[in-house]
């Protein structure tokens, strides 16, 4: 927010440089005409309006208020050299010569003057003295004429503008804080709900898992894989109840501690022990040392578990096959078993299993799965995952 401020003053001074520059021009070109102002003057009008352009670049540069009001002090000192000697009649020309100079050249700096009661005591105070000096530059003492009123007119102008600027960048950078705040409030219940299916995923993929073991008396695992998976669970939910974020290192496995790249065949030599200690024979083919980014690393091998988790489960056999293959820009994972197989339409909507723990979570990092079974003939599924 303060680099848009700063960026609408630096506008507002770069605005007042080019308009204040643009009257200082036309107004020497028009002083410098025969006739209009003395001759033995003009070299000193001429000076001091260099010096007032030498101060609009620098109230162009910079945002001191010291280089605005030399700029209104060198506009009306010119005003005044213009119409010496004082007591004689001025050419009727004088007024409209120095229109511009009281207009743009010194009125330019109304754009810079709209913030502070001390900048608007300031502006108030150029706009008053430049049009008088203007109007007092006819042949008669009336300060009721069209170059003085032009004069203060383009005063109130570009004090508006400045005005219309600030007030139009402060409704922006509001609305843009209420964007942000949407925002933030936005993504932290994005976080929230995906803090929540990443621990139904997990309760899923460990303590749903052993408890259903438990349930069905452990049949083909035995004593102490089902131990050793009991104490895993038990000290991921011990330090989940302490409030840490699990990190998941493999499949079936959760660290509390962020790892770092690990070859995709040591990973895997991990989850076909795992599953041999369950009492699934898991026959593997193809490469075996892919090397992936953590995210989709850790995302492809818990889809994988689960998908031998759900032949261990419910395809009726003891063994399942496994291919991985890889391509320039993705890995796949090819999961087949002989088992009873089913209709993959006839999934309940509120089992977590293939959903969650499969598709969803390889969607989150760009990944795709699909199942091809059939009641009686087996079930492959094809895991998907980004190389990136």
């Amino acid at each position: 927010m303060d680099l848009i401020a700063k960026e609408r003053r630096a506008l507002l001074q770069r605005a007042a440089r080019a308009f204040g520059l643009a009257g200082v021009v036309l107004t020497a070109l028009c002083v410098s005409l025969p006739g209009i102002v003395d001759p033995d003057v003009l070299p000193s009008v001429l000076i001091v309006l260099g010096g007032q352009a030498a101060a609009l670049v620098m109230v162009g540069r910079s945002g001191n208020v010291g280089w605005v009001i030399l700029t209104i002090v060198l506009g009306c000192g010119a005003l005044a050299l213009a119409q010496l000697p004082w007591g004689e009649s001025a050419n009727v020309a004088l007024p409209i010569a120095l229109a511009p100079l009281g207009a743009a050249g010194t009125g330019a700096v109304g754009m810079v003057l709209s913030e502070g009661t001390g900048r608007w005591i300031l502006w108030a105070l150029g706009a008053l003295g430049a049009s008088a000096l203007v109007a007092s530059a006819g042949p008669t003492s009336g300060y009721v004429s069209v170059p003085a009123i032009a004069s203060l007119a383009a005063w109130v102008i570009t004090f508006i503008i400045g005005i219309w600027v600030t007030a139009g960048v402060q409704r922006a950078m509001r609305r843009i804080e209420q964007i942000g705040r949407s925002h933030q409030a936005e993504r932290h219940a994005s976080e929230l709900e995906a803090q929540r299916r990443q621990g139904a995923r997990l309760l899923h993929d460990t303590v749903l898992a052993t408890l259903t073991l438990l349930a069905h008396s452990g049949v083909g695992v035995s004593a102490e894989a089902l131990r050793q998976q009991a104490e895993e669970d038990a000290r991921l939910l011990r330090q989940l109840r302490l409030g840490s974020t699990p990190m998941p290192r493999f499949s079936g496995s959760y660290s509390l501690e962020p790892v770092g790249e690990t070859t995709l065949g040591t990973t895997l030599e991990s989850v076909k022990q795992r599953f041999l200690r369950m009492g699934l024979t898991v026959r593997w083919h193809g490469t075996g040392h892919v090397l992936l980014p953590n995210d989709v690393l850790d995302a492809f091998l818990l889809a994988l578990a689960e998908c031998l988790e759900n032949v261990r489960r419910h395809a009726g056999v003891d063994e399942a096959d496994v291919t991985i293959t890889e391509a320039d820009d993705i890995v796949r994972a090819v999961v087949t078993d002989a088992g009873v197989g089913f209709s993959p339409e006839t999934i309940p909507s509120d089992r977590l299993g293939f959903r969650e723990s499969v598709v969803a979570r390889l969607g989150n990092v760009g990944g795709s799965a699909r199942v091809f079974s059939t009641p009686g003939a087996g079930t492959t599924v094809m895991l998907e995952v980004p190389r990136r």
